[in-house]
């Protein structure tokens, strides 16, 4: 039985109850979920909500939002149903939007949601049952900005979520992490993420996350390449590198992750703690195509740059 005409359990054919078009493709839209704040603008009757529920057609998520069918709600819809039962303004945001935009390879189990500061909402303990999703609720006096005008479900923006994301990180350097792997995954650019952090009256770590895009501007994408360019480079007088510096390698193209090209001296950073073999070959490959055209590599990883930056920064000098 399709979403367009619904019956309940021993109901006669005179008994279905055919949903309103507008409904329809409200719930498809919404992977089959609907608030009740919502029926009068489907043009579907709240008793005719209530009769679905009763006869075991429909099914509470969380109160007034409901599934438009009875078996275990898929990931989708569990954040549609968050962020419906907070209200027509309210947007997934922190971890929640970024798992929608790519950013989060492991999202939590909890479904984060922002709305606008005055809105006040309170939840039952009882809504959390069953398994579903716990809401973890956030105020925002910049809602209207933050919010994205049109992606679905309802997100923030993802300079936003960005933003979000490192005012919660326990350090800089996971808060770094957040900023660098947006803008390495081309979600967005340090100057988006600049605009938004102008436009709002407080932010943790302000002067360093501001400092930081600058960096990420200019190539430096991880943890350890920061580690490298402030402790390493920087610390001991060398010269700029230039990062993530594009190089022909036959037909295709390879990135070096600091390239001093005067020199024909080229530093790659791995923060990876084991190898596979093929990935250290392709290393090695990759080297000595490199060293043929003049350009000797040097290899560290995390311990040699924040174990022993001075004595890194001697060797890749002395070369």
């Amino acid at each position: 039985m399709g979403l367009g005409c619904l019956a309940g359990s021993g109901q006669s054919a005179a008994m279905v109850i055919r949903l309103p078009r507008d409904c329809v493709e409200l719930l498809t839209q919404q992977e089959g979920v609907l608030a009740r704040w919502q029926a009068a603008d489907c043009a579907l009757r709240t008793s005719a909500i209530d009769a679905l529920l009763r006869s075991d057609r429909w099914r509470v998520l969380y109160r007034g939002v409901y599934a438009a069918y009875t078996g275990k709600p898929s990931r989708e819809s569990a954040l549609w149903a968050a962020v419906r039962r907070c209200g027509p303004s309210a947007a997934l945001s922190h971890v929640s939007a970024a798992e929608l935009d790519g950013l989060c390879d492991r999202p939590g189990h909890a479904i984060h949601v922002t709305v606008a500061s005055p809105m006040r909402i309170r939840f039952d303990a009882a809504e959390f049952g069953h398994g579903l999703p716990r809401i973890i609720l956030h105020r925002s006096t910049r809602m209207d900005a933050a919010r994205h005008p049109a992606r679905t479900p309802p997100r923030t923006r993802i300079e936003e979520t960005v933003l979000d994301l490192t005012q919660l990180a326990r350090t800089f350097d996971v808060a770094f992490s957040w900023l660098s792997t947006a803008c390495g995954r081309r979600l967005v650019t340090p100057d988006q993420i600049r605009a938004a952090a102008e436009c709002r009256g407080k932010l943790r770590w302000r002067a360093d996350v501001l400092t930081a895009l600058d960096e990420i501007g200019a190539g430096v994408f991880s943890n350890l390449e920061l580690r490298y360019m402030r402790n390493v480079e920087r610390a001991h007088g060398l010269p700029e590198a230039t990062r993530q510096a594009r190089m022909k390698r036959g037909w295709r193209s390879a990135y070096l992750d600091n390239l001093y090209a005067a020199f024909g001296v080229a530093v790659e950073l791995d923060g990876r703690a084991a190898h596979l073999v093929e990935d250290r070959w392709q290393d090695i490959h990759r080297d000595n195509f490199f060293a043929g055209a003049g350009i000797i590599t040097l290899r560290y990883n995390w311990t040699d740059v924040t174990g022993r930056p001075c004595a890194v920064a001697s060797q890749v000098a002395q070369l």
